[in-house]
């Protein structure tokens, strides 16, 4: 699958902006989303081929859009990395058992980041 566009989902503008900022760097369509009600709308929109998805947002948690994605017939396609800087065990765990693809915790390294977009991508 080839990853060029890419959901950005926190409530953090500082982390949305240095998300975004390294993804642009890399070459890749960026749209931000600063809540999951918000992301579930610029889903249908801006049809990203990955979600990066913080869990601590007001509203729904990054947890919950996570399996509201994953079992929706329509959405369920895309995959969901979780970003945040929950950097437990059980958080990743819970987060796989989500639906979540992957986990990465924050502060993000940019060639960490490619590569987990990398093995995605397949």
């Amino acid at each position: 699958m080839k990853i060029k566009k890419i959901l950005v989902v926190d409530d953090s503008p500082t982390d949305r902006y240095l998300l975004a900022d390294i993804l642009k760097k890399k070459g890749f369509e960026v749209e931000t989303a600063e809540d999951g009600d918000m992301a579930l709308n610029k889903i249908r929109l801006f049809e990203p081929h990955l979600i990066l998805m913080d869990i601590v947002m007001p509203g729904k948690n990054g947890f919950q859009i996570t399996r509201q994605i994953a079992r929706d017939p329509d959405l369920k396609h895309i995959p969901v990395m979780i970003c945040s800087i929950k950097a437990q065990e059980t958080d990743r765990i819970w987060a796989l058992s989500q639906g979540a693809r992957d986990y990465i915790v924050k502060p993000v390294n940019a060639d960490d980041l490619m590569a987990k977009i990398g093995a995605i991508a397949g």
